[in-house]
This record gives structure tokens, sequence and C-alpha cells, in this order.
């Protein structure tokens, strides 16, 4: 697994005040650099019966609720956390974030 570079997280950046005050660096979150998320980019999402799906096969198309250029969500351990494009970087497919999604609990 490729490991991402952590270039928005200079060595000694503040990031936030923490409760006593006190800046907290990128430092701080080294004990969570390890910990797997899962990472989802939905293009979009159709509904069938399972008699349709067993009638998919190679060259298929399925319709999708979105419409061409329409951002697509981005989750994070099954929660919506942002909205992007579809990029392709040389031969491969990418996801660029145009847009944060912030939730009431997002403190908590």
């Amino acid at each position: 697994m490729a490991e991402l570079p952590l270039e928005e997280f200079p060595e000694g950046a503040a990031l936030t005040s923490g409760e006593d005050g006190r800046d907290k660096s990128a430092a701080d979150l080294a004990p969570v650099f390890d910990v797997p998320v899962n990472i989802a980019a939905v293009l979009g999402k159709s509904h069938m019966s399972v008699a349709q799906l067993l009638k998919l096969g190679a060259g298929s198309v399925l319709e999708l609720d979105r419409k061409v250029g329409e951002a697509i969500d981005i989750f994070v351990n099954n929660r919506l956390v942002a909205r992007g494009e579809v990029v392709v970087v040389e031969d491969r497919l990418g996801v660029t974030m145009t847009e944060i999604i912030k939730t009431e609990d997002a403190g908590a």
C-alpha cells in the first residue's frame, strides 16, 4: 500500500487550540496516522431487481441517478464527508474534493 505525503501537515504547524489553550501540532496526530479508513467515491446509484441484476453482462450499460458533470459523493467509513469531481491523473482515475460536508456533530 502506497503512503500519501503529509505536506499539508508541516512539522510543527499549529492545527487547533486544545482545551488547555496550547496549540496542537502535526506531531500530536502521529498516533492516528496508521489507523486504516475505508474511502469510497460514489459516482451514482441505481435500483434494480435481482432478475435485472442477473441479466447484466459484459458491455451492459447501467443508468445512474447522477447527471454528467454533477459532483460525486466521497464517504469515509460510510460517512459522507465531501463532494468532488473525477479527474484523470496519468492513466488512473482520481477525485478532487470540491466541497467539505460539515455535520452538526463534527465537534463531538
